[in-house]
């Protein structure tokens, strides 16, 4: 059988289509010795929806992978999925998430450590004997078959007969509002419309689990934001477990009960999507994910709650997320949203920075100011809501202000 990813056609023996990729990066050799490396740092938050569910239905159990013997592409990875969640693996590119879902779905072997389902190891079960569904950007439709064709085909090479394929066909067809629509040919589809019958393919044969990575990536961005949308509300209908990747932020924030933050190999956090971007656990986390502002000075005085001195003197006060001691360099994160603006003189205080508005960016609901603060800093970001204007006229270029920075958002972290 023939897959195809990107631009260049591979041939894989797979009894069904799962239209997986080939990895991009270099091919793993024979034999990888195992590669010691620090646990992976993440908090395990529970949502209420999965409260009281302690068998989780993946278990990766120290895993590891490299491919060539010395840089380990996933460092000691240990994450439980839970069943019926939409758990989201977020980060740059080569953070290591495609490898983690790649190994899970069989395309890729672990290096080391273990991989079970339901308490079973699946490390050396081929992956069409896994019984996952799976979702790719390129879709991997055939182009000569029907779209209920491309639906059936798993059930096809499970034998199933054709009067109940037939059925399931049409059952999935109207999960994913494609109805009527079984008689064409992808070729008469749209890219969105495309994405549909993947997932239907996906779905029709009811798996446990569905892997998907980075599927929205080749539509626009309000296609994307509206299947966005459809997938988060197609997962609450059917409970089925998914794990999708991206680097996408929006995209995780939008769809997911818990995301997995990847970097370099190692989940930096793993949490609620409101806990993530409330309560970054660390520098990296702050950053990568939703905007910040970012001001660098001196720790001087630890414990929870704690003063950071700017170069320029001024006092800062923020919560010490990293424990820094005093006297180290740190770096004090706050959301643009979270950052009060004060057009008249405001009173001086570890809360309060004298600013000016160096630029306005209209963004249809709200304005974005770039913030002059002196000191050698970055500019601030404020975001500033335009039913908070009230009426009175938008901050100018030039204009002077006053930010006044919580104490309860200002997260300081070890630079």
């Amino acid at each position: 059988m023939y897959m195809v990813s990107g631009e260049t056609m591979h041939t894989v023996q797979l009894p069904v289509p799962l239209g997986a990729p080939p990895s991009s990066e270099p091919a793993e050799p024979n034999s990888m010795p195992t590669v010691s490396a620090p646990a992976a740092p993440h908090s395990a938050a529970t949502t209420p929806a999965q409260a009281g569910r302690t068998e989780p239905l993946v278990r990766f159990a120290g895993v590891q992978k490299t491919y060539d013997g010395v840089q380990l592409v996933v460092r000691q990875l240990d994450l439980d999925i839970r069943r019926g969640e939409f758990l989201t693996l977020l980060g740059p590119s080569g953070s290591g998430k495609t490898t983690t879902l790649m190994m899970l779905a069989g395309f890729e072997s672990p290096t080391a450590g273990e991989i079970l389902l339901d308490g079973r190891p699946i490390t050396r079960t081929p992956p069409h004997k896994r019984d996952f569904g799976m979702v790719f950007q390129n879709y991997a439709l055939f182009p000569h078959m029907t779209v209920g064709q491309n639906v059936g085909y798993p059930l096809t090479v499970r034998k199933v007969l054709a009067a109940a394929r037939e059925a399931q066909v049409a059952k999935a067809l109207a999960m994913v509002r494609l109805a009527g629509l079984s008689d064409r040919f992808p070729s008469q589809l749209s890219g969105g419309q495309q994405q549909r019958v993947a997932l239907a393919r996906a779905l029709v044969f009811e798996p446990q689990l569905v892997l998907m990575d980075e599927p929205l990536g080749a539509l626009d961005k309000q296609l994307r934001e509206h299947m966005q949308i459809e997938l988060k509300e197609l997962h609450r209908q059917l409970g089925v477990t998914f794990v999708y990747v991206t680097h996408d932020q929006g995209e995780a924030l939008t769809m997911s009960d818990r995301v997995a933050v990847f970097n370099e190999g190692v989940i930096q956090q793993l949490d609620t999507v409101e806990q993530l971007y409330e309560k970054p656990a660390n520098r990296f986390v702050a950053g990568f994910v939703g905007d910040n502002t970012v001001l660098r000075g001196v720790l001087r005085s630890a414990g929870k709650v704690a003063e950071m001195a700017l170069p320029d003197g001024r006092v800062l006060t923020g919560l010490n997320v990293s424990g820094a001691a005093a006297g180290a360099q740190v770096e004090a994160c706050i959301r643009p949203e979270r950052v009060v603006l004060q057009r008249q003189a405001e009173a001086s205080g570890p809360e309060v920075l004298a600013a000016e508005v160096a630029r306005v960016i209209y963004f249809g609901d709200h304005l974005r100011l770039l913030c002059t603060i002196g000191g050698g800093q970055a500019d601030a970001t404020v975001k500033l809501p335009l039913s908070g204007l009230q009426g009175a006229a938008p901050p100018q270029s030039g204009e002077r202000v006053w930010l006044r920075l919580p104490v309860d958002h200002v997260r300081i972290y070890a630079a």
